[in-house]
């Protein structure tokens, strides 16, 4: 689950930019020729550049959402050694095909039940709040988690809604799905 998270997360991230700064024909073309070109840089060096993981040391003036991270990847609460996040990070160009590939382009489709949890305090919360908007039917709820950050539905168990999602399991599912 965490993974198809996270890359769905980065095809947002890549499509349009945080808060959608970057959502326009040229910012999109404009990326697809530095990620061609490093493909191409890749394959000449046999290699593929790494874009990074979360970054250590931790600069003092780090955006929120970076000291989230670097609290979750980079201590024993998360850290892994193969962890992509915890070290260096996806291949630069991982994501080039997401820029013509709009993930929640058919969202409205869906008509199995769907919950959305985020927490509150997340930098990427509005992921969540503009996905829930596309969906149709009865059977899709949105859980936004008070005082909640993105990484605290990774493993801090007492915010985590089990009884919800129980709740929510058991009323939409059953054997004619």
């Amino acid at each position: 689950m965490f993974r198809t998270k996270n890359r769905i997360w980065q095809q947002i991230i890549y499509t349009k930019g945080y808060f959608d700064a970057e959502d326009s024909e040229e910012a999109r073309f404009e990326k697809r020729k530095a990620l061609n070109t490093q493909r191409i840089e890749d394959y000449k060096n046999g290699t593929y550049k790494l874009a990074g993981g979360v970054v250590d040391p931790l600069p003092e003036d780090a955006p929120f959402f970076v000291k989230d991270y670097y609290d979750y990847y980079k201590t024993e609460r998360g850290y892994h050694k193969r962890s992509l996040n915890s070290n260096h990070g996806w291949n630069v160009t991982s994501s080039l095909s997401f820029l013509n590939m709009p993930i929640l382009q058919y969202s409205s489709e869906i008509r199995s039940a769907v919950l959305i949890i985020h927490g509150e305090k997340a930098h990427s919360c509005y992921f969540s709040k503009d996905a829930y908007q596309n969906l149709k039917g009865d059977n899709k709820e949105l859980l936004i988690l008070p005082d909640t950050v993105h990484t605290d539905l990774y493993d801090r168990t007492e915010v985590i809604p089990f009884d919800k999602m129980t709740e929510f399991f058991v009323r939409n599912l059953n054997d004619t799905v």
